[in-house]
């Protein structure tokens, strides 16, 4: 599972593929990622080297049939916890998708099978639609002082711009995006080619990409990793693997002796607490 954005692409494509070759692995990767790495050419690496992938897709940009699909309330099942409160929906399905990779310099359109795994969390969407309602009121209320278009930001999502031989904007709200942006509001969508995988443990699978973002967290607070006030380059990679060292093995001690039963900032606290004291016994 690794984190990233746009840029990083190719360059987490090559070092995954250099971990591999270097270490003579020959096992199955599955790579979790969000949609920042959701991409043609990613998914076409993974499958090309024989692994897996499992990353999220924007609703908004989905075609006009699966929107549909996204829509139905049908075939929703509800994972509820233990006083019943409704945690998420979620609904899947298997078929063959279309990908354009480009391959030798040409673009083609690959078929791939995928499960897609549909969620719908009542907490999120109660987030989503109050940041959308604000926005809106946002919009309204700068149209009616007449802002410039420059000034709108974000909200100009929500408003329809008219301009005339670059005279200012006339300005109206645009009431079919916000319609479409609070109807998507708290769904997500899971892109796999897992189709064996269960859908409660792609959803687990997925949402625990957070560990990876507070392991980053831990080195740069608990450990102190960063900055790095050494010189060499064995001094700072020695520096990094004790990092790394320290990270695995907390967590190794979190989820197979403690059974996640604390937190890994009560597990630190406990380790910067603890002391030992020697005594003779007689």
């Amino acid at each position: 599972m690794f984190p990233g954005n746009e840029s990083e692409k190719p360059i987490l494509r090559n070092v995954i593929q250099d971990l591999k070759d270097k270490n003579n692995i020959t096992g199955r990767t599955i790579h979790v990622a969000d949609k920042g790495l959701n991409c043609s050419q990613n998914i076409a690496f993974s499958r090309q080297h024989g692994d897996g992938y499992l990353f999220s897709k924007s609703v908004k940009g989905l075609p006009e049939t699966e929107k549909t699909w996204v829509l139905l309330d049908q075939d929703f099942k509800e994972m509820r916890d233990s006083n019943g409160t409704l945690l998420y929906r979620y609904k899947s399905c298997i078929d063959k998708f279309p990908y354009d990779v480009e391959f030798e310099g040409t673009k083609k359109t690959i078929m791939l099978t995928e499960k897609r795994l549909l969620t719908y969390n009542p907490t999120l969407a109660a987030k989503k639609k109050y940041e959308i309602n604000r926005m809106v009121e946002k919009a309204k209320s700068m149209t009616a002082s007449q802002a410039k278009r420059n000034e709108y930001g974000e909200t100009g999502k929500y408003v329809n711009f008219t301009d005339k031989k670059g005279e200012k904007a006339c300005v109206t709200i645009n009431q079919d995006a916000i319609d479409k942006d609070l109807g998507f509001a708290g769904f997500n969508l899971l892109v796999t080619s897992e189709i064996e995988m269960p859908d409660v443990e792609i959803y687990q699978v997925y949402h625990n990409l957070w560990r990876i973002e507070e392991s980053f967290k831990i080195m740069k607070s608990d450990l102190d990793a960063r900055p790095v006030f050494l010189q060499k380059e064995e001094t700072i990679k020695g520096h990094f693997l004790i990092c790394y060292l320290t990270v695995l093995l907390e967590r190794i001690f979190q989820f197979k002796v403690l059974e996640n039963a604390y937190s890994t900032h009560d597990i630190f606290r406990f380790f910067k607490d603890f002391t030992v004291t020697k005594s003779e016994t007689k």
